[in-house]
């Protein structure tokens, strides 16, 4: 087994001088062990896939010397992820609940703070990891630059049918070239693809709790890549799942999800250098109106009008560039005919 050393960056804060909004994720106590990995499960109102995420991990689990799992709970009400730990975990996955519920953010930061692995996996409660995550990921950390890593992912609907895989970033694995200003442009990745070493979290903080509900993951993959080097296995090693009462669904439906996305790109202007912040920040706004465009043509298709309504307002209000106006022009084209057309049929 090789070692896991911890990295260090001269731009990076000391503890005391990291912004209120960012936990402290402070060491592991000298008096508890430290294994190789904490694959750390936050959940919250998801028993129902918690049972498949586990026996995702523990289908590779190498022991309790190398990997620490933990399902961190967000004091559900729905449901009851503590019989599930009990019932499939056998003493094995230890299970922690929030007194209340203090949101997902604040849930993840108790995770990193509860992990004692020198890597670090966050995994959604409703994602999977496909046989091989585990041993492959390690691999890159042998390099001592790297401060995370991340593979592909194949996208699965709530009854876990697979429905896409990510493009490739690059035909190889490896060290992933220019990545800072890739992943500004927009979020590229999803989280249960994403392995980070404990030291990093301790020099960076935990993620921004300023950030309600959607994009505090890409602010953190952007803050990562300003100060370390990023691995890529284009191998789809994670299992992401697409639910309509997620988070993510349900702030398409109010909007929320593109307010917090014009939040994280002028935080993200900070991790840039200043002679590329406003081009990348542009292009990140112009990508995320186009995939609210998108997203509406889908909802539009479907005849769920409020939706698409709503992700056109928010395209707008986030980039009115000649493209994303001539789309939602197309858009709103596409409505009226389909009202139109509507109508007729009624009448007949």
């Amino acid at each position: 087994m090789f070692e896991i050393k911890a990295t260090g960056n001269s731009l990076l804060r000391a503890h005391g001088e990291l912004p209120l909004y960012r936990a402290v994720i402070p060491p592991v106590a000298t008096d508890l062990s430290q294994p190789l990995w904490s694959v750390m499960i936050p959940t919250y109102n998801c028993a129902g896939y918690l049972r498949e995420t586990l026996a995702s991990v523990l289908a590779q689990d190498p022991g309790p010397d190398l990997m620490q799992i933990e399902v961190v709970d967000d004091h559900s009400t729905k449901d009851d992820p503590a019989a599930v730990v009990a019932e499939l975990g056998s003493g094995r996955v230890t299970f922690y609940q929030q007194p209340t519920n203090v949101g997902h953010v604040r849930n993840f930061n108790t995770c990193l703070r509860r992990s004692r692995g020198r890597l670090i996996h966050l995994l959604h409660g409703d994602d999977s990891v496909r046989d091989g995550f585990y041993e492959t990921m390690q691999l890159p950390f042998a390099n001592p630059t790297v401060g995370a890593a991340f593979c592909r992912y194949i996208a699965m609907d709530e009854q876990g049918h697979w429905l896409s895989i990510a493009p490739l970033e690059q035909l190889h694995n490896g060290l992933v070239d220019n990545w800072l200003e890739k992943i500004a442009t927009g979020q590229r990745l999803q989280t249960p693809t994403m392995v980070v070493r404990r030291t990093v979290y301790e020099a960076l903080g935990g993620f921004d709790e300023r950030i309600a509900t959607y994009g505090e993951d890409w602010e953190m993959w952007v803050r990562i890549a300003a100060h370390f080097s990023v691995w890529y296995h284009a191998h789809p090693l994670a299992l992401y799942r697409i639910r309509s009462t997620s988070l993510t669904g349900q702030g398409q439906r109010t909007g929320k999800n593109a307010e917090d996305y014009r939040c994280v790109i002028k935080i993200n202007r900070n991790h840039l250098l200043p002679d590329r912040a406003d081009q990348l920040s542009n292009e990140a706004s112009r990508n995320f109106a186009m995939a609210c465009l998108r997203r509406a043509r889908r909802k539009l298709n479907a005849r769920d009008i409020d939706t698409a309504m709503s992700l056109i307002k928010e395209a707008l209000k986030t980039n009115r560039s000649l493209p994303v106006v001539a789309q939602t022009l197309l858009l709103l084209l596409l409505w009226l005919t389909q009202a139109v057309l509507t109508t007729k049929d009624k009448e007949q």
